[in-house]
């Protein structure tokens, strides 16, 4: 079984058509696990209209307003598929969605080099996200599909339930935005994904959503932007150009965080020194 994912927050006025694509599967082999992170608008009561109707198999989890990430972990902990597929309360999927992750996912369940599946995320349109030309089937790392097979754009990864038990996100006080790109680098040290040239997660990105708001929140969270591109920094197998431009990163959204100039220098190499500057340029012209 399946267990997809919907962490969501004052999202009332659109999680019904996620809700209605679901109802509409060619398979029901999967349960529909909703973590509201603290709505104040009726998205209890709509969640509840759709338990009432008994369409699919829906459970409902209330927490006080955390983050996403937050929301993520505390859906991994209560999660009964063997799959784990994180599917935003703005977005929705195509009909055979589930059958399809089903299918082909029976090479690669009890095979223990993957960590999971992805198949792609589409425009409604159908074109995807990102751009690129058909790759077929790619077995790889979260990086390696990136820097090696040059595959751009968001993804639709679906992770093992009991591999993302072993890597929770971090939870630092009085912030609210963790990138799961943290964690995604984290499993590709250890495991590959196989990819798949398949449409299956329709996006629309909203203004209200955190594709578009990335910037501010990355500043509003300045201890996670700071572990996040700290580590990308460190990452070998990441090109260095790309490592580079993390440099750049870190200083930029290191400015809000608590700690002295030279804490932040030994979270990272001496080199990143060099790059302090320009991080510093990039941060006033984006004020």
């Amino acid at each position: 079984m399946i267990t997809i994912f919907t962490p969501t927050y004052n999202r009332g006025y659109i999680i019904e058509k996620l809700y209605l694509s679901l109802c509409n599967q060619t398979s029901n082999e999967f349960e529909w696990l909703v973590v509201d992170d603290g709505s104040t608008d009726n998205t209890r009561d709509l969640i509840e209209r759709f338990i009432a109707d008994n369409k699919i198999n829906i459970r409902y989890i209330y927490k006080e307003n955390g983050g996403k990430h937050t929301a993520i972990n505390l859906g991994v902990k209560n999660a009964k598929g063997e799959l784990f597929f994180i599917v935003d309360s703005d977005d929705y999927l195509t009909h055979d969605a589930v059958e399809w992750i089903i299918n082909n996912s029976r090479d690669i369940i009890y095979n223990d080099k993957f960590a999971g599946m992805s198949g792609l995320r589409i425009h409604p349109d159908g074109r995807k996200i990102g751009g690129g030309s058909d790759f077929g089937i790619i077995d790889a790392d979260a990086l390696t599909i990136r820097s090696e097979y040059k595959v751009s754009g968001d993804l639709a990864e679906i992770y093992k339930t009991h591999i993302l038990k072993q890597y929770p996100f971090p939870e630092i006080p009085n912030e609210r935005f963790c990138s799961e790109g943290l964690i995604w680098a984290r499993i590709a040290q250890k495991y590959i994904l196989r990819y798949f040239y398949k449409g299956i997660y329709v996006c629309e990105y909203l203004n209200d959503g955190l594709t578009f708001n990335r910037v501010e929140a990355r500043r509003k969270s300045p201890e996670y932007s700071i572990i996040l591109y700290s580590e990308g920094v460190k990452n070998k197998r990441i090109g260095i150009t790309e490592r580079c431009k993390y440099a750049i990163l870190y200083w930029r959204y290191s400015e809000l965080s608590k700690k002295t100039f030279f804490q932040k220098l030994k979270l990272v190499y001496w080199w990143c020194i060099f790059f302090y500057p320009i991080g510093v340029l990039t941060r006033r012209l984006n004020r």
